[in-house]
């Protein structure tokens, strides 16, 4: 038996606007994006070289959905982007916008620090200590 993640739901105000920041400040890529009915999309990102969970980018609709967009988790840290050059992409996201909360920091676990996104979600950028990241 086989299961897997395919992807995590994180509420957004517009379509196009989280495109954009997830594209040209995280370096994301479009897996999909196909209209639905009415406003509705099935946009999907995930970061460029990564297997595995993509984000299903979904537009809030009614006042309690739109309510919890920027904080799906209580002010937690909600998604982990993992990477193989911490500080490659710590300089290129800082460059782009992207508003570090943190210093980084070292951990048992390897280097990280906590950014928000476009919408106030936190999230951890971490390099694992002693994890080799598997070829493209």
């Amino acid at each position: 038996m086989h299961q897997a993640i395919g992807c995590v739901s994180l509420l957004v105000r517009e379509y196009d606007e989280a495109i954009e920041f997830f594209t040209a400040s995280l370096g994301f890529r479009v897996v999909e994006n196909t209209p639905l009915e009415e406003d509705k999309r099935w946009v999907l990102v995930a970061p460029r070289g990564g297997h595995g969970v993509t984000l299903l980018l979904a537009k809030a609709t009614g006042a309690d959905q739109l309510s919890r967009v920027g904080n799906q988790t209580g002010g937690r840290v909600f998604l982990f982007l993992h990477t193989d050059d911490f500080w490659r992409d710590y300089r290129v996201m800082r460059s782009h916008g992207v508003e570090f909360v943190e210093a980084p920091r070292n951990e048992d676990y390897g280097t990280v620090a906590v950014f928000r996104d476009l919408y106030g979600n936190r999230w951890d950028l971490v390099e694992r200590a002693g994890i080799v990241a598997e070829p493209d």
